[in-house]
């Protein structure tokens, strides 16, 4: 793993944070499709958590798809759910994949959810 920081710069004081590691497992499509976001541009999963996230927050995902290796894929958090968000969405984040590490895995969900992406059912996130 890259030793890959974020720094954000306020009132003059520099912050250096390390990125979180979150470790995932999928265990079927159903899942899949519920996790999956596919309208952020380089692809993105829902974890479910209750761990307090800013959207921005670096991560380290090591994602495991249904039939698949593990995935270590550096991303972003670039959606929350909050604990108690309306009508009873799951809490969690989405993890927006960081390019270029995250193609392949994208493309790879994407293979498994042929034919479903364009479904009706409600996912975590939309």
């Amino acid at each position: 793993m890259a030793n890959t920081t974020a720094t954000e710069k306020s009132t003059g004081a520099v912050k250096t944070t390390k990125p979180k590691v979150m470790t995932v497992a999928i265990s079927d499509e159903k899942a899949l499709y519920l996790s999956y976001m596919p309208f952020l541009a380089n692809g993105g999963i829902f974890v479910p958590t209750d761990a307090s996230y800013t959207v921005g927050d670096p991560v380290f995902l090591i994602l495991k798809l249904p039939d698949s290796e593990q995935h270590a894929i550096p991303g972003t958090v670039g959606w929350i759910t909050p604990v108690g968000a309306q009508s009873g969405r799951t809490a969690g984040v989405g993890i927006h994949f960081d390019s270029p590490e995250g193609e392949p895995v994208r493309k790879r969900i994407e293979a498994l959810l042929t034919g479903k992406m364009n479904s009706e059912r409600a996912t975590y996130s939309m």
